[in-house]
Order: C-alpha cells, then structure tokens, then sequence
C-alpha cells in the first residue's frame, strides 16, 4: 500500500487510509489512519510473534486488553504493543473512534489484512469478520508468523489448522488473491489534529 490508499471492512466497523505505506518503507512500517465506528472491534484477541505495534487515539474513547488486563484509551493515549503479547480493542464509546495505527514490520501484516478485509467486503466472513474454517486455515497457516488467535489455543490451531489448510487449498483456497492486492482508490490526508504529536516507530 502507499500513503492515501483507502481500506475498509464493513464487517468490523473499521476503515480508514494509509499515512505511511509499505511501498515507502520498503515493507518495513506501515502507518494507518483508522476509523471505528460506534459498536465496532477488532477481530478478536490475538498475538502477533514476530510483529510490534503502537495506538495512538485521536478522537474516541478505546476499550482494550492488554496482556490480560482491561483499559480505556481516550485522545492523545498511546499504547505500546510489543510482539507476543496478546491484545484486543473495540470501540466503547457511542461515537466514531479515530486511531492512528503503527506496524512493524509491515508487509506480511498488510497482505493479511487485505485478504481478511477483502474477504468481508465480499460478504465471505461471519459477523466478527472471520472467513469460513477451511478460508481461515489456509490463511492461519500462511501467516501463522504474523497473527495468531488465542481461541482456540494455539497448539489445537497447529494440529487443526495443517490438516485443514492442506484440504483447503486442495479446494481452491488462498491465502491471498491477486485481485484483492488492488487497491480501488486513494484519498487526501486529513491533517492531524494540531495539538497531537505522532512518534513512529524506530
């Protein structure tokens, strides 16, 4: 992705557009102006192995779980989310929450997301914007270095997901698809609000 390229997932209330692609970055960090809106929430807990991320809200009020605990996040909050650690957030406030997410490394991460987004703009996921068993295997498998869901636990994921994976592709699944890599269309960047500050990642 580069900056201004636009991404959305109906499903989850998420959308937003890209401040710094991977394209810039040569893969290496990925900055998203994300939206919530109102009800809306991640795709539930999970870590990522290899994979650091950083919060900044902006507007809203942010609801998360952090290495077991539960906390609030509200404007000019920044939540440091180092690999491995298992975490959620969801929107619990009755507006739109605006975030600025921070990824790196970035590419594999972007590949991920653009499949399970995609997949939820076809109407292919359920309502927490999870693609069908043998769909979710075959991406878990792929980038099982990147994300990896606590429910089921782990190690039944490992022992489920390989055998699954291996009928999923068999009948016709991905892990990505060629015309999902292509993004429709890019904005203009909004500017930030005046009095916040937004350190990157290093």
């Amino acid at each position: 992705m580069k900056t201004g390229d636009y991404f959305e997932n109906p499903v989850t209330g998420e959308y937003g557009y890209i401040r710094i692609g991977t394209q810039e970055t040569h893969g290496e960090l990925l900055v998203a102006d994300l939206r919530i809106c109102a009800g809306g929430a991640v795709t539930g807990e999970h870590f990522h192995p290899t994979i650091t991320e950083r919060f900044t809200v902006l507007a809203g009020i942010i609801g998360y779980k952090l290495g077991g605990k539960v906390g609030i996040a509200q404007a000019g909050d920044t939540l440091d989310l180092p690999a491995g650690i298992v975490h959620d957030w969801w929107n619990m406030g009755k507006d739109e929450a605006r975030v600025i997410v921070q990824i790196k490394p970035a590419i594999r991460f972007e590949q991920m997301a653009t499949t399970l987004f995609a997949l939820a703009k076809e109407g292919k996921t359920n309502k927490k914007g999870m693609p069908n068993l043998l769909q979710l295997a075959v991406i878990s498998e792929e980038f099982k270095d990147v994300i990896q869901f606590i429910i089921p636990p782990v190690w039944v994921q490992r022992i489920l997901f390989a055998g699954l994976a291996r009928l999923g592709r068999l009948l016709g699944y991905k892990p990505m698809y060629a015309h999902h890599l292509i993004q429709a269309k890019s904005l203009q960047l909004e500017p930030l609000p005046s009095d916040m500050h937004i350190s990157l990642l290093v």
